[in-house]
């Protein structure tokens, strides 16, 4: 599907809203230069506490990040690139449009309006260092070695599941590792939570993204759904990206692990021009062995392509290219999350819910996404949204194959579904866990009332993006 008028005037409306939030953050900061020192936004008063709270976990010594911003002598030289970011919302790496759908998450990166325009007001004013008894203590960062779920259940993965080491050239095709290793069980075990992660920093730069598939006996019909992006892989325990690194399931829910079980590992690598070794870990959590959860949850990968064969994307050179897909709830269901997955074409996605009622929920808008930030959004516990039997999960996805779009390889080609990082993909990994008729009477009957209808027609529908 090529561009369109709705696109068109979504383009320019949101273009129109960019520009205008973006002349309120800048007026922000005129007329600081000049005020009282006390008056002016200072690093180590004002900008030092909002860098340790949403940057530095990346902006440090020896992180990902190319820069630390933990000291104002390292942080100065990046001031009018930082206010750039911040204000086009590029960092911290948080790509949902705040104005529709669900805004509580469990691990919400973003910066408020007040913190961008507090960044905006300082490096107007010149970027002052302020005085440096007002900088805030260090802040103590975990090892890279160490889980980061640890410090939330207070004690190491039960379970580390590694894939067999693999070597990437440093000039080569993509490749694709898919190794097996037996889980070693003996019983049945229920999972709370999982974290994934490439074995060594040098292990981050060719890992676009690893799988870990679950191979056990089912004899529940959820777990491979035929309607499932990964129907053909088996159950999916784990899938990490940059951006997205654990999974923790809800009270009384989580995955489970059957006598036997193996993992089949499905690790993308890709060369950056120097030979590395390494391999891809997961840490689990268990439940106690004699605690079972009520309900179990499902790694699903809800579709944004068009549905018949031979025509799961079909992206013209030089457009927009627009494709949906449609998935019927089988069973009442809570979402847990909501994970876009596209290429380096992938511009936006529209998560929504289409009620048995006929209306339509507007669930999560990823509005200028980005190949380099795979970010998962996890919904606060009470705002998941819970869907009734018969809700038709709609994804919208749009892809930029235009000059427009910095990533595009090449504009002039062709493009269709694939693995390679030049093809492109369009779902959305989302943890679904399905509840009782009778759970989602009593949920409905708590909360409807006071939530309200959350529909397109109560909200303006989102415009597609622009980059």
């Amino acid at each position: 599907m090529t561009t369109n008028v709705r696109f068109q005037s979504g383009m320019w409306r949101s273009l129109g809203m960019s520009v205008l939030a973006a002349g309120a953050l800048m007026a922000a900061g005129e007329g600081t230069v000049g005020t009282q020192a006390a008056k002016q936004a200072t690093f180590t008063k004002d900008i030092a506490p909002i860098f340790q709270e949403k940057c530095d976990e990346c902006h440090r010594q020896g992180a990902m990040a190319p820069m630390s911003l933990e000291s104002y002598q390292s942080a100065r030289p990046w001031a009018r690139s930082i206010k750039e970011r911040v204000i086009k919302r590029q960092m911290p790496p948080w790509h949902l449009d705040k104005s529709v759908g669900i805004q509580k998450f469990k691990n919400d990166a973003s910066l408020s309006d007040e913190q961008i325009a507090m960044i905006v007001k300082w490096v107007d004013a010149g970027a002052p260092q302020g005085d440096p008894k007002d900088m805030p203590p260090p802040k103590t960062w975990p090892s890279d070695d160490a889980w980061q779920l640890a410090k939330v259940f207070n004690r190491p993965p039960d379970m580390i599941i590694k894939s067999d080491e693999y070597t990437m050239p440093a000039v080569s095709q993509d490749q694709w590792w898919k190794p097996v290793v037996d889980l070693g069980l003996q019983d049945e075990r229920w999972v709370r939570a999982v974290e994934m992660r490439p074995g060594t920093a040098a292990g981050r730069k060719i890992t676009h993204h690893a799988l870990a598939h679950l191979i056990q006996k089912e004899t529940d019909a959820l777990a491979n759904d035929p309607d499932d992006a990964a129907n053909d892989q088996g159950g999916v325990l784990m899938e990490w990206a940059v951006g997205k690194n654990y999974d923790i399931y809800s009270p009384n829910t989580g995955k489970v692990l059957e006598p036997g079980a193996k993992v089949w590992w499905d690790i993308h690598y890709h060369a950056v021009g120097e030979q590395v070794t390494d391999h891809v870990e997961l840490g689990v959590w268990l439940y106690p062995k004699d605690e079972k959860p009520k309900y179990r949850t499902y790694l699903t990968g809800f579709q944004g392509t068009n549905s018949g064969a031979g025509s799961r994307l079909d992206i013209e050179p030089n457009t927009i290219g627009v494709s949906q897909g449609f998935r019927v709830l089988k069973a009442p269901a809570i979402l847990g999350n909501f994970q876009p997955h596209m290429h380096l074409r992938g511009k936006a996605m529209l998560l929504e819910a289409i009620l048995p009622d006929g209306t339509t929920q507007t669930l999560s808008y990823v509005d200028h996404f980005n190949f380099n930030w795979m970010t998962n959004y996890i919904y606060a516990d009470d705002a998941a949204p819970v869907l009734p039997k018969g809700t038709i999960i709609h994804v919208t996805s749009w892809h930029d194959n235009t000059t427009a779009n910095p990533n595009n390889p090449d504009p002039n080609q062709w493009v269709g579904w694939g693995d390679r990082t030049v093809d492109e993909m369009a779902h959305a990994w989302v943890n679904v866990t399905y509840i009782s008729d009778e759970d989602y009477k009593e949920w409905a009957a708590k909360h409807q009332p006071q939530r309200g209808p959350r529909t397109r027609a109560a909200l303006a529908p989102p415009a597609t993006p622009n980059n």
